[in-house]
């Protein structure tokens, strides 16, 4: 189905005849038939149209495979969107807020897109393939709001999430198993940089990318050829360690490192029902994505007011004292909880920093770096509610940040 605006200018592409969604709501991945003997717990969680296993044993085990060896998530489910045409890298400097001319071919973009307001629609990674080829993958659906966002631009953009299927290979020995694959070319990939690698005469698209904060890579090919990488990838990895992970042990590696997810740490701009509650990138920390030299993008008016006036809200990364998680706990500037200043939207209990770590949202009065903070922490033990109240340090950067993250090349774990 294709759209055209008043310019006689293709908007979108969009082919549903893979899929019949009105008979079917949920739908296996590429990968399925690898997953499933793996899922000895059988809890499958849905990921928009697709089946994603919680955990597949144990995912305090699934987890250590990330920070110890490697760990592969499968990312079909992620959505994808291939933006082609001559307005192509205009039209994305347009939409996101970050200086999209400085982008190289080869090279991965971390990116928010706003509304006119400034609050954020979402985040999400955009590859450049070529000179006027980009797939742009985030969380959530968002073919309308690219839609409209392109009248006037020479642009088609086709929604081809269940046209690639993608695996996350993360861990110390990621690249040593990739190599090990014969995919030795790969060892030159900077952080955020892609390349184009042959598995079996079929085209990979690898990139130096991920959710966990650690050493590792993202692998993106057609669904015909899952299976065939998936056992590869397995055989290269036995020497080293490797195990396929669900979304509880990426959920506790993502909190390490300080990542966002839409719908938990902050609330879409384009789905929130009451006024105020959705956040700029300025109150979520990522200022460092906001361009103000470029002359125009999506919500430029509304953040350039909000930098000189001060935001209403601030980020935070909290060491919170003890070992109960601090989930969703309301933030507190004292001890014995007399003034509220925010709350918790993100919390787990550390394995590898063998600590309580919590993101959370407090008035920019408050949260900058050394001050102490409250959180009033509920926990259930033996049928009863305990209440205590822990003291939390407020950090700078994330809690897990591994120099093998950066190397290049990578070592081999």
């Amino acid at each position: 189905m294709s759209e055209m605006n008043r310019h006689g200018i293709t908007r979108g592409t969009v082919d549903y005849s893979a899929k019949d969604h009105y008979r079917t709501k949920v739908f296996p991945s590429p990968f399925y038939s690898r997953q499933e003997p793996l899922n000895h717990v059988k809890e499958w969680g849905r990921w928009a149209d697709y089946l994603s296993p919680r955990e597949y044993s144990c995912s305090d085990m699934e987890y250590f495979a990330c920070r110890n060896t490697c760990a592969v998530f499968d990312l079909t489910p992620m959505t994808k969107y291939r933006i082609t045409g001559s307005d192509a890298l205009a039209y994305l400097d347009r939409l996101v807020t970050r200086d999209m001319q400085k982008v190289a071919v080869g090279r991965v973009a971390y990116a928010v897109w706003c509304d006119d307001a400034g609050q954020v629609i979402d985040d999400g990674t955009i590859f450049r393939l070529g000179d006027d080829d980009y797939r742009l993958c985030s969380q959530e659906r968002h073919l309308d709001w690219l839609l409209a966002s392109a009248i006037g631009f020479d642009v088609e953009i086709r929604h081809e999430t269940d046209e690639v299927a993608g695996l996350a290979i993360q861990g110390p020995t990621a690249f040593a198993i990739l190599e090990r694959m014969g995919l030795g070319s790969i060892r030159d990939i900077r952080p955020f940089g892609l390349a184009e690698v042959n598995f079996g005469g079929q085209p990979i698209v690898l990139s130096r990318t991920g959710f966990t904060g650690d050493l590792g890579y993202e692998a993106w090919m057609a669904p015909g050829v899952a299976g065939a990488f998936w056992d590869a990838l397995f055989e290269a990895g036995s020497v080293t360690g490797i195990r396929a992970i669900g979304i509880d042990a990426l959920e506790i590696a993502r909190i390490e490192a300080g990542f966002l997810t839409a719908g938990v740490d902050f609330v879409p701009a384009d789905t929130a029902v009451r006024p105020g509650k959705t956040r700029s990138p300025l109150e979520l920390g990522l200022e460092w994505l906001v361009d103000f030299t470029k002359p125009v993008f999506n919500g430029r008016r509304a953040l350039a007011e909000e930098w000189r006036n001060g935001s209403r809200w601030r980020l935070v990364r909290l060491d919170v004292e003890g070992n109960k998680a601090a989930k969703d706990a309301y933030l507190f500037a004292d001890a014995r909880g007399r003034k509220q200043v925010g709350f918790v939207t993100s919390a787990a209990w550390s394995p590898v920093c063998k600590q309580s770590i919590a993101l959370g949202t407090v008035d920019t009065g408050h949260g900058q770096p050394g001050d102490t903070l409250w959180a009033e922490i509920y926990y259930r033990r033996e049928l009863h509610w305990e209440r205590v109240m822990a003291r939390g340090t407020v950090i700078d950067g994330p809690f897990w940040n591994p120099e093998r993250r950066r190397l290049t090349p990578p070592g081999l774990y």
